[in-house]
């Protein structure tokens, strides 16, 4: 029989809210936090590219099975373009593919940029991770492939100027949702305006639960005593699912659940349930034994039916 292999590190579980500097990848940061840390386990929310910094939720252990909870969640970004080129990339990294003398005001910036508020259709950006055939958009761009994506639909909550400096530039801050590009963004509104314009400088403040307030420098983590002071400061693995409602099903209950098990919930918690759910036609709820998580489920026909479990 083969031996199984032993994993590097420490069993490490929670959430980090990262302030991710610039001219660092996200896969390079989750790299530094699993040996800053020692986890066996890391992974990310959300993307963001070397040239963008701000909120990168980390998650560790028995968080990743959440993930996709934080890269649904809301999202907001505060963006400077620069008016008179266009480059290829839509951000300073590209080559620039067009120029133009045009130099939109404020006030018809923030008349377009109106628009895009709501649901709306974008096209990614031919720069991104999506997958076309199975190859990553950006490597075949980089190859010089022609290809089109397509449309997809996203939604804007909010966007406003915030600031106009000077002729060259817009500041712009957004409130979005899930699949959302603020370059795919910079793109259109400068073709709105009849002019040429790219990113210079973009920061993402906030991830779902995830903000500036509570967010931690890669600095400050290198800075402390040691992995168990580091540690410390994670958040429980169910922070991205503040909007899940959450049912404390007792000790009998998760011991149940952490075998794979459902279990009949009892008529008040069934009631919580309904109350608090924010769609009824979505059945998940997050169960609880005092103030640990044990398991991701469906509430059917008062049972709940366990889709992910927590190891803990």
């Amino acid at each position: 029989m083969a031996r199984q292999r032993k994993r590097k590190g420490d069993p490490v579980h929670g959430w980090l809210g990262l302030d991710k500097p610039l001219d660092m990848t996200s896969t390079q940061c989750v790299g530094a936090l699993k040996r800053l840390l020692n986890a066996q386990k890391v992974g990310h929310g959300g993307t963001l590219d070397p040239l963008a910094d701000g909120i990168l939720p980390i998650a560790f252990g028995e968080a990743t099975k959440t993930v996709q909870w934080a890269m649904d969640g809301e999202k907001e970004y505060v963006f400077t373009i620069q008016w008179g080129k266009s480059t290829a990339t839509q951000d300073r990294e590209g080559e620039v593919i067009v120029t133009s003398d045009a130099r939109p005001a404020r006030e018809a910036v923030e008349g377009a940029l109106a628009t895009f508020v709501g649901e709306i259709e974008q096209v990614p950006p031919k720069y991104s991770a999506i997958k076309v055939g199975g190859e990553r958009a950006y490597d075949l761009a980089r190859e010089g492939e022609n290809f089109e994506l397509e449309k997809r639909p996203v939604t804007v909550y909010e966007a406003s100027v915030t600031d106009a400096p000077d002729a060259d530039h817009v500041t712009i801050h957004v409130v979005t949702g899930k699949g959302f590009y603020v370059r795919a963004l910079a793109r259109d509104l400068a073709a709105d305006l009849n002019a040429e314009g790219h990113i210079v400088k973009l920061r993402r403040t906030r991830v779902g639960p995830f903000d500036e307030s509570s967010a931690v420098s890669l600095a400050e983590i290198e800075a402390m005593e040691d992995a168990a002071a580091r540690r410390a400061v994670l958040d429980p693995i169910e922070t991205p699912l503040s909007d899940t409602p959450a049912l404390d099903i007792g000790p009998d209950g998760a011991a149940q659940l952490r075998q794979g098990r459902t279990i009949v919930l009892l008529p008040h918690l069934v009631e919580q349930w309904r109350a608090e759910t924010p769609d009824p036609e979505n059945r998940i709820a997050l169960a609880m034994d005092s103030d640990t998580a044990v398991a991701l489920g469906e509430v059917r026909a008062g049972r709940f039916q366990p889709t992910r479990v927590f190891q803990l």
